[in-house]
């Protein structure tokens, strides 16, 4: 891979939008929608803050019990990087009004056949930095 390959402007366009519709979905409360952004394998792996999931199937089973996410959940700082056509990682921070910590996100992307799946995630929080 040479550098030319590293955020190709189209394929970071299609992660992006990928993303985006996962974020919907998330922030929906769509628990099957949300995972089905993941790779349908037992191989896929999600660390929490508070939990860890292996496969699809605990991940699928995890998400459709959780509540829904608190209202006004904002990302900061999402970074796309696309390694050739069929990889990339995303990363953002998120924070919700009047919550004290900062939530850290990231998510390794591959492309299949039925589109952009993310095979890894890791979600975790620190401390908000003093306003």
């Amino acid at each position: 891979m040479n550098a030319d390959d590293v955020n190709r402007p189209e394929v970071v366009a299609e992660v992006a939008a990928a993303f985006a519709g996962y974020e919907k979905a998330l922030v929906d409360g769509d628990a099957d929608l949300v995972a089905g952004y993941f790779w349908e394998s037992g191989e896929t792996v999600r660390y929490g803050i508070a939990d860890h999931q292996v496969g699809y199937d605990e991940q699928l089973a995890w998400r459709r019990a959780q509540p829904p996410l608190p209202p006004g959940r904002v990302l900061h700082d999402t970074r796309v990087t696309t390694f050739g056509t069929g990889h990339a990682v995303v990363t953002t921070l998120f924070g919700y009004p009047d919550r004290p910590f900062l939530g850290r996100q990231s998510q390794t992307w591959i492309r299949l056949a039925e589109g952009w799946r993310i095979a890894h995630a890791h979600v975790s929080e620190i401390p908000a930095p003093p306003a």
